[in-house]
């Protein structure tokens, strides 16, 4: 593992700133969470005096390449330089992953820009570079380069104000980046009870070995647990802090040269990292949501889904609640990451 050099250490000081195994351990549906409400001006008004600022989040109904490049030319005037696509690329033969020519017509939007990645900290088809390669290739990620970020080791990023964490490992080429676009598929996810842009650089950007053991604040033994080895995970509250930590720390280097595209589409309950077996999604593909602020595009998807008037979102709801997903988001607002209010604007 390797620190940053002084040069990267300053230039994060002066920007603005997981698995496919099912977690058992200290999950109850008795204390799960009320709904959050929402915070979305729909009407199309102006914010009036008082109320205090609101994120922008732009948002179509529509999910393809024209829209999605839409989106992102609402939302890119910081994105330049050296571009790192961070998205979850799935296990092999993944049903519900994003689709592939969406994602290149983007790529090739977006001036020299390349898909990243990690390597998984869980023994499946991505556990290491080799293996995560050829499922790259198994699974369509053969249109442009993808760097596997830790594939020669880690880099140590500060988590300035962190509930846990006072430094993260990543995949060491992150800091080969002058910017990053986080392009999500946003779902539930066993541990998480949803993967949003958050998890997606929480655990996407964290490096296999050493960096996603800190998020999951399991550092010794093999992963998955097994037996009493389950009470050595932290409680689901304090995941979701990891999580919100190893995010803030991505998040800070970047500053105003990170954005972030979730795109409601085939939302499972569980994540793209359970490969073929993940459940068949229940809940409509919903649309694409924008934003330059991690929070609010995290909040606006929570908050399409608690407000689907179908009971086809039963499913998803229950797996965001059982896991406390809800607290991903008051552990952002606790760390100042983003505006919790937002205006949702259509771009239809």
């Amino acid at each position: 593992m390797k620190d940053m050099s002084r040069r990267d250490f300053l230039k994060v000081m002066g920007g603005a700133a997981a698995g496919a195994f099912l977690y058992n351990a200290g999950v109850s549906t008795a204390s799960a969470q009320a709904p959050v409400v929402s915070s979305v001006n729909r009407t199309g008004r102006p914010v009036a005096d008082g109320e205090g600022s609101r994120a922008r989040v732009f948002y179509t109904r529509h999910i393809d390449a024209a829209h999605l490049i839409a989106l992102y030319d609402r939302i890119s005037e910081g994105i330049y330089g050296k571009v790192a696509v961070k998205l979850h690329t799935g296990e092999k033969h993944g049903p519900n992953i994003l689709p592939r020519d969406m994602v290149k017509a983007l790529i090739r939007h977006i001036p020299n820009s390349t898909i990243v990645e990690t390597n998984t900290m869980y023994d499946g088809d991505r556990y290491t570079t080799a293996s995560h390669r050829e499922t790259l290739k198994v699974n369509g990620w053969d249109f442009c380069p993808v760097d596997i970020m830790d594939e020669e080791g880690d880099v140590n990023l500060p988590v300035r104000g962190g509930k846990h964490l006072k430094e993260v490992a990543m995949g060491g080429h992150i800091v080969n980046y002058d910017s990053m676009v986080v392009l999500t598929h946003f779902k539930g996810h066993a541990m998480g009870g949803y993967g949003g842009s958050l998890k997606n650089i929480a655990i996407g950007c964290a490096s296999g070995q050493h960096g996603k053991r800190q998020v999951h604040g399991y550092l010794n033994g093999a992963m998955p647990p097994s037996g009493a080895d389950w009470g050595k995970m932290p409680a689901q509250d304090a995941f979701m802090e990891l999580m919100a930590d190893s995010g803030k720390a991505t998040v800070d280097y970047f500053g105003k040269h990170i954005i972030f595209l979730n795109v409601l589409r085939r939302m499972s309950v569980d994540c793209d990292c359970a490969g073929t077996s993940a459940a068949e999604p229940k809940i409509a593909d919903l649309g694409i949501l924008a934003s330059t602020d991690i929070l609010a595009v995290d909040q606006a998807s929570v908050d399409l889904v608690y407000d689907r008037k179908s009971d086809d979102k039963n499913d998803l709801v229950e797996r965001i609640e059982s896991r406390h997903g809800l607290h991903q988001l008051q552990a952002m607002r606790d760390l100042k990451m983003g505006n919790d209010k937002y205006e949702l604007i259509s771009i239809d």
